[in-house]
């Protein structure tokens, strides 16, 4: 069991610096000066999910619940 216990902290530590390295990558939510001219209305504003953004942002919630379980399951005293 303490083969799957450091497994499984290896796995940990990946997901946590995939996650802040992910979140530090990403663009701000603040709209900014484009919001007054409309440019956050453009073709590329409607379509964030389908761009770069969009995958960062997927990515970004499976690797929290990843994040989670892992936290969860290596908290258990079972191993």
């Amino acid at each position: 069991m303490g083969a799957l216990r450091v497994a499984l902290t290896i796995v940990f530590i990946i997901v946590c610096v995939s996650l802040v390295v992910l979140v530090l990558m990403q663009e701000g939510k603040a709209a900014g000066l484009g919001a007054i001219s409309g440019a956050a209305e453009s073709y590329w504003g409607k379509n964030k999910a389908r761009s770069m953004e969009g995958l960062l942002v997927r990515i970004t919630k499976i690797l929290a619940f990843s994040f989670i379980a892992l936290a969860l399951v290596l908290n258990l005293n079972v191993f």
